[in-house]
């Protein structure tokens, strides 16, 4: 099992870096600059474990061997630089899985790559990239969910070979036979985590020990909750439960990562993320204001980046 990651960041440096390290073949597709950085080695700070791991990397316009398994792990902004980065490598029954948030960039991969198989993926994991190139992971939990969509069921020995070489690399990973739900459960608790992060410029903790900053970002995630019921992949009540409380507790330390690449001056996911969701929400007469004003927040910020 060949795998090509794009990227060598915070999400596919740890889980690329990661299977490599326990035997794995993959190949990390990058630019000139990070491949200079990872000449001698991908290195990870963990709590899981600190690394320094030497890696196979692969320039735009290089040949390789084929590939059964591509992870785009870009940002949805750097989504269609990536596709064209990866088309060499595409051929008939590649399966092609992104680990973006939203839904947005499905059908955009199945309209680019129509002779592949492209799987659902849903990546859980607080790591960034430093500028010295280091990959950072902010805690313990490292997962992933890899669902083979409707039709694809050919392709699900390939899907638990995957599963099962995370799993030996330490990584959480599971197959879902409900891949779209998986996107749908994360999505809705991003996309406010996003909006309520970045509009308030916080993390959980610091928004929820204000007069009502956990009202605010509850409300965000019932907004997005309501999109999801519309579009028929609904949250269970103990999630929305759960979602309540980790929004409201006051020692919470997490914070989006859209936050961060707001505070670097960096383009955002937010029309991805947030703007997706309200065009969702309107072709179902569903009010979305704080959403709207989070995303109007993002929107200005874009503007003035340009």
């Amino acid at each position: 099992m060949r795998i090509l990651f794009l990227g060598a960041g915070g999400v596919g440096g740890y889980f690329g870096g990661r299977l490599t390290q326990h035997g794995a073949d993959v190949t990390f597709l990058v630019r000139e600059g990070r491949a200079s950085q990872l000449a001698d080695g991908l290195r990870i700070e963990s709590p899981n474990g600190d690394a320094t791991i030497p890696v196979k990397t692969l320039l735009a316009g290089e040949q390789a061997d084929p590939f059964d398994i591509i992870i785009l792990t870009s940002k949805a902004y750097g989504l269609d630089g990536a596709l064209d980065a990866i088309a060499p490598h595409v051929r008939e029954g590649t399966v092609v899985m992104p680990l973006l948030n939203g839904l947005a960039h499905l059908e955009k991969i199945d309209a680019r790559f129509q002779d592949a198989t492209v799987w659902s993926g849903v990546a859980r994991i607080p790591a960034e990239l430093t500028p010295e190139g280091v990959v950072k992971h902010n805690g313990r939990l490292a997962g992933i969910t890899v669902g083979p969509r409707p039709g694809q069921g050919a392709t699900i020995p390939l899907v638990d070979k995957l599963v099962t070489a995370l799993a030996e690399a330490g990584i959480t990973a599971d197959r879902s036979d409900a891949p779209i739900q998986a996107l749908w459960t994360k999505w809705v608790m991003l996309c406010a985590l996003a909006a309520g992060g970045c509009l308030l410029r916080g993390t959980i903790g610091e928004i929820a020990r204000t007069d009502h900053g956990a009202d605010v970002l509850v409300s965000l995630l019932e907004e997005c909750a309501l999109v999801a019921v519309a579009e028929g992949y609904g949250l269970t009540d103990a999630e929305l439960e759960d979602n309540r409380a980790w929004f409201s507790d006051r020692s919470g330390s997490m914070s989006p990562s859209m936050l961060h690449d707001l505070r670097s001056g960096n383009p955002t996911e937010a029309d991805h993320v947030i703007g997706d969701m309200i065009r969702r929400a309107a072709s179902h007469g569903i009010e979305t204001p704080y959403l709207k004003i989070a995303l109007t927040h993002l929107q200005v910020y874009e503007a003035s980046r340009t």
